[in-house]
């Protein structure tokens, strides 16, 4: 009966998975007969499209400029949030190791759950990215090539973002005994990369298919149930999931909002527009800022994301 449970509920997280792929491949028209075809131009990838393809590694290192230099970004109406968001991480990493072994009280979840978080693997993600862009590519629409794009440069920025955090950090995880929760011991707990992993990815996916309900609720679905899954299979605390969903979620939104052509045709047809420019103004600053509580001996990061 527990077997049976597994395998529906691994069915359900894929195909949540696959949703934003077959949304993708819908968009394109089905091959029309020599009866019904009309005199039409032939489809083609728009200029801005391709040049967005040319500048990928360019606006990678435009992002992590981006990132990495926005303490010196802070403003006064930022306070606010960043007090905000160190207090919800700090109040989480006070109560991890309680959490933490209350969860370890069901190790009947474990092997459950390591199937679910697989889906937030970083090849998993980057494959389903990759499959956006080759779709695109290969049926000449616009949106899901941009789609491809952005996920995957969004990706590669978390999980740079995430990994310096976690050398950084060095947290251990909930299964590494005495040690467990406590930062600077050489772990890599802290924050999640498979909770950033999904997130970066979703927040594209749902940003670049804002008309699509469906396409919007089963990506941030997914990416929920795959984050808590790393809490359920004892990989990481409440914390790591919330940090590394925040990042990976602004990290979407902000390469969405920098690089996204507002001009492309719903229907996935070539548009004309041009992408945005981080050095324009044409994006919010993502704000990343070290927290650190004595009182709890707790390292957090805070994070600021305004649109």
């Amino acid at each position: 009966m527990r077997q049976r449970l597994l395998i529906g509920f691994v069915s359900l997280i894929g195909a949540l998975l696959i949703l934003p792929l077959a949304a993708a491949a819908q968009s394109t028209p089905p091959p029309q007969t020599a009866a019904m075809q009309s005199p039409q131009p032939a489809r083609s990838i728009s200029p801005a499209v391709k040049q967005l393809e040319r500048d990928f590694l360019k606006n990678l290192l435009r992002d992590q400029k981006a990132i990495w230099t926005s303490p010196a970004h802070i403003r006064a109406n930022d306070i606010w949030w960043l007090g905000s968001i160190a207090g919800a991480t700090t109040a989480f990493i006070a109560t991890d190791l309680e959490t933490g072994d209350w969860i370890a009280s069901y190790p009947d979840v474990v092997g459950p759950s390591d199937v679910i978080s697989q889906f937030g693997a970083g090849y998993t993600v980057a494959g389903a990215a990759g499959a956006l862009y080759l779709i695109g590519r290969k049926t000449k629409n616009d949106r899901v090539m941009q789609t491809g794009l952005l996920a995957g440069e969004a990706l590669i920025n978390s999980f740079l973002v995430i990994g310096v955090i976690k050398n950084v950090t060095q947290r251990a995880r909930p299964d590494s005994g005495e040690e467990r929760s406590q930062f600077f011991t050489g772990g890599v707990s802290f924050p999640s990369g498979h909770a950033g992993n999904v997130w970066s990815f979703a927040a594209v996916v749902a940003s670049e298919y804002g008309d699509k309900k469906l396409v919007q609720v089963a990506a941030y679905g997914a990416a929920t149930a795959i984050s808590l899954s790393r809490f359920t299979a004892q990989r990481h605390y409440l914390s790591d999931i919330l940090i590394g969903s925040a990042i990976g979620y602004g990290v979407g939104r902000y390469v969405c909002r920098v690089h996204h052509i507002a001009d492309i045709k719903r229907g996935g047809g070539a548009g004309n527009g041009a992408a945005g420019n981080p050095d324009g103004g044409t994006g919010k600053w993502p704000l990343i800022a070290p927290y650190v509580n004595r009182a709890a001996k707790g390292y957090s990061i805070a994070l600021t994301w305004v649109y």
